[in-house]
């Protein structure tokens, strides 16, 4: 009876199991056709030994099985399981003004898609989106930009985020990132010459005319800040530090961190500059005579007008500091060069960094240029003895910088008249030049064109003009011979679009009552971007037409859609 018993018992498991593969089998099959991207099985063995024991096996696939004595069932687990994040992209991070992160990507590890959806990852548990803002140069280097969350605006020390194109649920940050780099104390560019390394430093020539001695700096070289590879300072003048270059050999593979040691205190401060071969603008077959330098922020619809004139006239390089333009700016400088205008551009995303800008193109376009005019893009040049001429020409601004250097002329310096709305509500249609005409009555500051070869060492500049070496001199001319147009205070709309994003380095946020006399400032505007009562009539004293009727001649032509200027679209 016993043993009747134990076969019935036998037969009856041997058929539970039988059933029990054969619903796998077909369980399997349906869920393979169900959707592999969405559900991924986890399958269990559960196996029974003849001893009457079991034992569960997870995470096996079928080539897997255990070696047991008994037949197996498989349990599947029907339970997501997400795929695991990507690594971490190593990178750099920046906290700059108005709680802007700039993160910087190591030149080792460029990400592969810039179109991605990327999004900065706090130690806060929170995440902002990361837009893709710009290759930094020398060496190339990916940046993108993000807010850094109000919950972390309450932690100190602020952490660098992680950089991720996965979704933020799926990546835990680092709970041990570095501290945000503080854009007002850092190395955030460099540039090598035949002779020395320059570097372009924040924070510590920090009051406006005061320089400390070059012998209380060194320049560091390598990875490692302590021990690397020092050399001296031999100048030292507002954000531009020049020092010996070391004894090593650049390697555009593999380039190095060169920082600034602040010798006293003994501290290295912070950087994202590299040591690279010599580099400059791209050199033409012949050095240009004349060429202009200015740094632009979102100004796409004004350059081709700025570019085509003063090309007419003389301009032969355009050479534009990109200070992080958000409005297809590259897309306008390649129609500019398909039409034949020789423009540059070089990605500088520093804010109000317009004089260390200007030292920088001293050096990067010397090869390329003999006199460069530091002119903004509202800005043109005009001399009252062009009236006669009926048709522009590549040589009128030529007499006055001079053919020879015989009279050791190193820069000459051009008085501004500033214009302002001339009843003008939105952007004027056919360009600037056309639609403002009225200007106050006084001469306001001058800009300038330098010989590169007559710069002082230093590189320092002030306003738009530069120290000289000794034995040059510089000419100031009379607006009867010629002058700057300053299209400064334009439509509302224009001009409050510029009200927190200027380059100036005197007026650093409008919205603080600091510098209220600095000629940055708009009269009677204060200190926030509230357009004043009557302001498309304010700064009208003088109606000047010579320019506006000039360009008209020069530049104006009839098409099927009527009269218009060549720079309109």
């Amino acid at each position: 009876m016993a043993r009747k018993v134990r076969t019935t018992f036998l037969y009856v498991v041997a058929s539970v199991l039988i059933c029990a593969s054969l619903y796998h089998h077909h369980l399997r099959n349906a869920i393979s056709t169900f959707s592999s991207d969405h559900l991924r099985p986890s399958p269990a063995i559960i196996s029974a030994s003849s001893s009457g024991n079991y034992a569960i096996h997870e995470n096996l696939t079928d080539a897997t099985v255990p070696p047991h004595d008994t037949t197996s069932v498989l349990l599947l687990s029907l339970s997501p399981s997400p795929p695991p994040p990507p690594p971490a992209i190593s990178t750099t991070a920046v906290l700059l003004p108005e709680w802007e992160v700039l993160v910087i990507v190591s030149p080792e590890t460029a990400p592969s898609n810039l179109d991605g959806n990327y999004s900065c990852l706090y130690d806060t548990n929170e995440a902002t989106p990361a837009k893709f803002a710009g290759v930094l140069p020398f060496p190339d280097r990916a940046t993108f930009s993000c807010l850094l969350p109000p919950r972390s605006r309450r932690k100190l020390p602020f952490k660098q985020p992680v950089l991720s194109e996965s979704p933020p649920e799926n990546h835990h940050p680092a709970r041990d990132s570095p501290s945000l780099i503080r854009w007002s104390h850092m190395v955030y560019d460099s540039l090598t010459t035949e002779d020395d390394v320059v570097l372009f430093v924040k924070g510590v020539n920090a009051r406006q005319g005061i320089n400390r001695e070059p012998r209380e700096f060194r320049c560091v070289f390598g990875e490692d800040a302590i021990n690397g590879v020092k050399t001296a300072v031999t100048s030292s003048m507002q954000e531009v530090f020049r020092c010996k270059r070391p004894p090593l050999t650049p390697s555009p593979s593999r380039p190095a961190k060169v920082s600034l040691q602040i010798v006293a205190e003994n501290q290295v401060v912070p950087s994202v500059a590299y040591y690279t071969p010599p580099r400059t603008l791209a050199p033409s077959p012949h050095s240009s005579l004349l060429c202009a330098t200015t740094m632009v922020y979102d100004i796409t619809k004004f350059l081709k007008e700025w570019v085509v004139y003063h090309s007419r006239i003389g301009v032969e390089k355009f050479l534009l500091y990109d200070n992080g333009s958000d409005d297809n700016l590259d897309s306008t400088v390649a129609d500019l060069i398909k039409l034949g205008y020789d423009v540059s551009t070089y990605f500088w995303r520093w804010p109000k960094t317009q004089e260390a800008g200007f030292s920088h193109s001293a050096l990067y376009a010397k090869h390329s240029c003999k006199w460069m005019m530091y002119l903004d893009v509202d800005e043109f040049v005009y001399s009252p003895s062009w009236q006669n001429h009926s048709t522009p020409s590549k040589t009128l601004l030529h007499p006055f910088i001079h053919l020879t250097n015989s009279s050791r002329l190193g820069q000459i310096s051009i008085n501004c008249h500033e214009f302002g709305p001339s009843d003008q509500t939105v952007h004027p249609k056919m360009g600037v030049l056309q639609g403002y005409n009225c200007r106050r009555r006084f001469e306001n500051r001058h800009k300038s064109i330098v010989l590169l070869d007559a710069i002082d060492h230093s590189l320092l500049n002030v306003i738009h003009h530069f120290y000289l070496r000794q034995g040059y001199k510089a000419r100031k001319l009379g607006t009867n011979n010629i002058v700057v147009n300053h299209y400064k205070y334009q439509a509302w709309p224009e001009f409050k679009a510029k009200f927190r994003r200027r380059v100036s380095a005197y007026v650093l946020d409008w919205t603080e009552k600091l510098n209220p006399r600095s000629n940055d400032r708009t009269p009677g505007l204060g200190f926030a971007p509230v357009e004043p009562t009557g302001w498309a009539q304010k700064f009208c004293e003088v109606r000047d037409n010579k320019l506006r009727d000039l360009t008209l001649r020069w530049f104006g032509v009839e098409s099927d859609s009527g009269f218009r200027m060549v720079w309109q679209r």
